[in-house]
């Protein structure tokens, strides 16, 4: 008889609740180890299949390690205030504080029906008020340490939100999630002093366990760079600008410096003559973010200001330019152009007529191959053209011209940051009011602590303003207030908190939710931290992470924390992609309605086109996780997410797969029970194994052991499944190799093995039974394999050596987990699996 996960998932996932059975508590007498999630922000209808992926991979990670004899802190919660969830409540008519409400309680009842092992009782959100008080009492610790202030900065204001918005939510000029027009605008806003850490963030990323590509994102968005801040004079007149340059050794060959449209000085120096195509220019390139602006493919654009700078060097007169590749959030917002030396000044002053001037000469050997006339030579070499410079190589001339401007008081050494300061405003209802108050008289005072939290009153209209003011501005009982210290009349902060102020420091509450008196207590946040692993999406890769390591170096600087970083290794999870079917007007179909023939699909009597993309509900892939448990239960559904192919790899999503993994428990569940379903005692019997069944035991103990360490579940599971496939005609079978079986898959399928462990005579819960140890003689005995040709497009490409008699799932698993097969399949969509028991597997690809 198949199992009923109907009946025993409910009954194991109540027995874990009611015995608490994943709780935390301090215990110094066993190693701690701290996994996180990144949290889910709860701004929808419900979870997709895709959210579960990281869950399942770090619950894996719990289950496994507890039966290690790790003390295991499991928590989960969620990132209930920012944009996403207040854009859901627009699309609804619903408040926010109700939808928000509302998703919650469903996304918590998805998770739970998965199994998860969280410790439920740390359960938090970022709108509680509670943790609210705290984070806005972070925000005036970083006020009085001078690392939030306001300023009058350029921002993308979207009019249709009414609100600013990151670089990264800007494509085209328009918002990436709605396809609103996008602006940029100067405006008054709160900023946190990211820079101040920079060097920090950057020298600590050597420390930890995260994926290179990760760890060389940040850097880049850092952007360390070292060189020198010259002084260049305007021409006829007082004014003068500061150029930033990395490149100071080619002072003397610059032949043109540009401003950023958006510089302060271009007003006071465009003559009449050149006004009108600077002020037309300007408002052209005031739709484009700074991304768009800097991107080296685009084309070089620019306006002459009809004013020179004098070069500082030589005298020379260079004439200034605007054009948007000059950004004011980098240097000073101006550079020397040095077009024989630099690929986007050489394409600048080219397509403007302007002057290039060697004065670099390459090494002998490549002279012959340098025209600077059709592109810029960025090599090494000596200086030449640069009066005192010349015949110096690059490294020492830019010592010798840096000590000459600090000498004649033109200049000096600097080291500069990409990194800008966080832009921390948003002109949004919902979010953590700032807790500041203006006074009459124009100064800033924040609220007192005792004051806290300040709360975002009730609001019936919460959408954005039409002149920008921010929503919280309507609410004038709550804006006009007193300062609790002096008794003045006060106007509270409208501005509230980004998103993410409130997914900076999640993980230390978790520790400690319910103090307060503290964010956490000292002594708790030295036994847990730091996060022993974190799992989430690679879309976080720069600002979550570097938010949250800037917020924690500045607990640690308050003596809050007792670790310079918060997330000791990281890994990021694929993306699980679903079927999408369009027709050639653009109208998606349900994947339920659509049939296929001879390697084409259709909706009816329309032919429509397969796509592979994210899962969105208005592309009509997205795959219900409760579906997924109705039809086939959670263990099923947890296994075939860990299946589909390594963690961090890109997968595509089709329910009609999880079918697999069900009949794989199907078996699993003959092996130990009768057609009554109860343990078949006739077929589980004491007895030791004989030496070819212990080999392969203490092999998948060793295999599934490793791959879990290393995060490689599907490989695991495929080792599972062999052993099912070993032990499904063997009767009798060895009790002990059973109950291995069993404690091996526990942290996979969690449900079913603890049905197992209760029908194999054991009291409670498996969750903390001793993990399985292998033999390393036992497991290098010889045993007999069978080879299995594996051919892509019907051509041999490699040969697998596994057991014998393997079924077709089992076959495909052991295929697919083989790491030569791995690398075939890396860069080619399987469009078909065709295996042949005891025979061959072939793929069908499309690349």
């Amino acid at each position: 008889m198949p199992y009923d996960p109907k009946s025993i998932e409910p009954k194991w996932q109540a027995y874990w609740e009611q015995h608490a059975t994943f709780r935390a508590v301090i215990d110094r007498a066993r190693p701690k180890l701290y996994v996180l999630d990144m949290f889910p922000y709860p701004s929808g209808a419900g979870l997709h299949v895709g959210h579960p992926e990281g869950y399942t991979a770090t619950d894996i990670v719990c289950r496994y390690k507890r039966m290690r004899g790790f003390n295991v802190l499991h928590p989960m919660g969620w990132d209930a205030y920012g944009l996403p969830a207040e854009r859901y409540a627009m699309r609804t008519g619903v408040h926010p504080s109700i939808t928000t409400r509302q998703n919650i309680e469903t996304f918590r009842g998805q998770i739970k029906r998965l199994g998860f092992s969280y410790d439920w009782s740390r359960e938090l959100a970022t709108t509680d008020p509670d943790y609210v008080r705290w984070t806005q009492w972070i925000f005036l610790k970083l006020y009085e340490r001078g690392l939030a202030y306001e300023a009058d900065v350029a921002v993308n204001w979207c009019p249709a939100q009414g609100t600013v918005l990151a670089n990264e939510e800007v494509k085209d000029g328009k918002y990436v999630e709605t396809g609103d027009p996008v602006e940029r605008r100067l405006m008054r806003q709160w900023m946190l002093r990211i820079t101040a850490y920079a060097d920090r963030l950057l020298a600590d990323l050597d420390e930890l366990d995260w994926p290179d590509g990760i760890k060389a994102m940040q850097r880049n968005w850092i952007g360390k760079s070292e060189g020198a801040e010259a002084v260049f004079a305007v021409e006829m007149s007082d004014e003068t600008f500061n150029v930033f340059t990395t490149r100071p050794d080619t002072l003397f060959g610059a032949t043109y410096c540009v401003l950023a449209p958006e510089h302060p000085l271009v007003d006071r120096i465009t003559t009449d003559a050149q006004r009108a195509a600077v002020d037309a220019y300007r408002a052209e390139t005031a739709r484009l973010t700074d991304i768009q602006r800097t991107e080296l493919s685009k084309g070089k654009t620019g306006a002459f200001t009809g004013a020179f700078a004098i070069n500082p060097v030589n005298q020379a007169r260079l004439p200034i330019w605007i054009a948007d590749y000059v950004v004011m959030s980098y240097g000073a917002g101006a550079i020397m152009a040095v077009p024989a030396h630099d690929a986007r000044d050489h394409e600048f002053a080219t397509q403007f007529g302007l002057p290039i001037v060697q004065v670099i000469a390459p090494p002998k050997s490549d002279a012959g191959s340098v025209d600077i006339t059709r592109e810029a030579y960025d090599g090494d070499g000596v200086l030449i053209n640069s009066a005192f410079l010349d015949g110096l190589p690059v490294a020492e001339a830019k010592q010798r011209i840096i000590g000459w401007l600090e000498a004649e008081g033109l200049g000096t050494r600097k080291v500069q940051y990409r990194l800008r300061d966080w832009l921390f405003s948003r002109q949004r209802y919902w979010g953590e009011p700032i807790p500041i108050l203006h006074l009459a008289d124009g100064s800033v005072v924040p609220v007192p602590e005792d004051a806290l939290p300040v709360l975002p009153p009730a609001l019936d209209d919460y959408r954005p303003t039409d002149s920008g003011e921010p929503p919280l501005a309507r609410a004038k009982d709550w804006v006009l207030t007193t300062d609790p210290r002096t008794g003045q009349p006060a106007r509270r902060e409208t501005n509230t908190m980004p998103q993410w102020a409130g997914s900076c420091w999640y993980y230390l509450r978790f520790l400690d939710p319910k103090n307060d008196r503290a964010p956490v207590d000292p002594e708790i946040e030295r036994y847990w931290m730091p996060v022993d692993l974190y799992i989430g999406g690679a879309e976080h890769a720069v600002l979550h992470l570097l938010y949250a390591r800037f917020w924690h170096k500045v607990f640690y600087d308050l003596g809050l924390v007792s670790t310079t970083e918060p997330f000791r290794k990281l890994f990021n999870q694929g993306m699980i992609l679903g079927f999408s079917y369009e027709d050639a007007n653009g109208k998606y179909y349900e994947p339920e309605r659509v049939t296929e023939s001879n390697d084409r699909f259709f909706a009816g009597g329309t032919q429509v086109t397969r796509k592979l993309e994210k899962m969105s509900k208005s592309l009509l892939n997205v795959a219900d996780p409760d579906d997924v448990v109705r039809a086939y239960g959670a263990d099923s559904l947890r296994l075939f997410e860990m299946f589909l192919g390594p963690l961090e790899a890109t997968k595509p999503w089709q329910t009609s797969g999880a079918a697999g993994v069900r009949r794989f428990l199907d078996r699993a569940w003959r092996l130990l029970c009768n057609e009554t379903d109860e343990l078949d005692r006739q077929t589980i019997v004491d007895a030791e194994p004989d030496l070819k069944l212990a080999a392969l035991l203490h092999r998948t103990i060793a295999k599934v052991t490793e791959d879990i360490e290393h995060l490689r579940f599907n490989t695991a599971i495929a080792c599972l499944m062999e052993l099912v496939n070993v032990l499904t005609p063997m009767k009798p079978r060895p009790r002990t190799v059973v109950e291995t079986f069993v404690l091996l898959l526990s942290p996979f399928a969690p449900h079913i093995a603890e049905e197992f462990w209760a029908k194999l005579g054991h009291p409670g819960s498996l969750a903390y039974e001793p993990w399985p140890v292998s033999d390393p003689a036992l497991a290098n005995a010889a045993t007999d394999l069978q080879e299995y040709p594996v051919q892509i497009d019907g051509k041999l490409r490699a040969r697998v050596m596994a057991a014998p008699r393997l079924g077709r799932d089992e076959l495909l698993a052991a295929v697919k987990a083989d790491p030569a097969v791995q690398r075939l399949l890396a860069n080619v969509t399987v469009v078909k699996e065709v295996a042949v028991p005891g025979r061959l597997v072939n793929f069908v690809v499309k690349r």
